[in-house]
């Protein structure tokens, strides 16, 4: 990629002419337009498609979240840079869940921005240096959930017994007979099961049934 081109969304004119010239400081860096609320950003991606948009967090109109998310929707292949002043892990995560790739603190962004944004640009992650350890965090998490192998204790007691039936190979219209409750709640505790088990077919619920039996007793 020879030249970036960028678009500076913020509601605050000195905000974005400081940016402006920290930024084109970098003949690689070139910024196409500038936007004072998100309504405006989101009509500038859809105009320009820039590499990356730098989109304050809190601006009239749209905020940032609602123009990224409209952004996304519109299924526009620009590069997304959160700009904040709010030092939260809350919102950091949610930047992050709405895709973006770089989240730079207001205090810090003119020694910030030029990394974030090549390094966004190259289809690499960059947060400001002091929030190290919301990216820590959020790491930890995304390993504890990938390890964590759904089970039989993530079961309500109704569905373990709808599951101790399945595995004696009874229909749901039996089920609901021994249970007091009709084939059609037997059928979504039949889906729940499958749900929080990450089972796909009626097969793979059976076959999962008759093999954890001896537990369900």
């Amino acid at each position: 990629m020879n030249e970036i081109t960028i678009i500076l969304a913020d509601d605050h004119p000195i905000v974005r002419k400081g940016l402006r010239e920290v930024i084109e400081d970098d003949r690689r860096l070139k910024v196409v337009a500038e936007a004072g609320n998100g309504g405006d950003a989101v009509e500038a991606v859809e105009r320009l498609k820039p590499h990356v948009i730098v989109l304050d967090i809190d601006m009239p109109v749209m905020n940032g979240f609602e123009a990224a998310r409209e952004i996304k929707s519109r299924n526009i292949l620009t590069e997304i840079v959160f700009m904040t002043m709010h030092r939260d892990e809350e919102m950091f995560n949610e930047a992050l869940d709405l895709g973006a790739k770089g989240f730079v603190l207001k205090d810090s962004a003119l020694d910030d921005i030029i990394e974030c944004i090549k390094e966004v640009a190259a289809d690499r992650y960059y947060a400001s240096h002091s929030l190290t350890t919301f990216l820590m965090n959020r790491s930890r998490r995304a390993i504890g959930l990938s390890e964590k192998q759904p089970s039989i204790n993530d079961l309500t007691a109704t569905e373990r017994g709808v599951l101790k039936l399945i595995s004696e190979n009874q229909s749901s219209k039996e089920i609901g007979e021994q249970m007091f409750i009709s084939p059609r709640t037997v059928e979504k505790h039949r889906a729940n099961i499958c749900r929080k088990l990450d089972l796909r077919g009626s097969h793979s619920l059976i076959k999962f049934a008759v093999l954890n039996k001896s537990k369900l007793l």
